[in-house]
């Protein structure tokens, strides 16, 4: 089986390309309190109400991948 950057995500029915999945982690990351960051859970959660089903463990991966810290290494004080 070929990778062709279709995750098993769906939106109303269509499949969403793990790019479109990792600029929107980036585009919520980017629009964050920097006071309080974000969770990978918390991340999962607002992309699961936008109907796209996805584990906290994906998005820490994607997250990873993407080069941007942990929200505990994202905080500002």
């Amino acid at each position: 089986m070929f990778c062709n950057g279709i995750v098993s995500s769906r939106v109303n029915g269509e499949d969403v390309s793990t790019n479109n999945i990792k600029n929107k982690i980036k585009q919520l990351i980017k629009l964050e309190n920097k006071n309080k960051p974000l969770s990978d859970q918390a991340i999962c959660d607002l992309l699961n109400k936008e109907y796209i089903d996805i584990s906290r463990r994906t998005v820490a991966k994607y997250r990873e991948e993407l080069g941007i810290k942990s929200s505990s290494k994202r905080k500002r004080v």
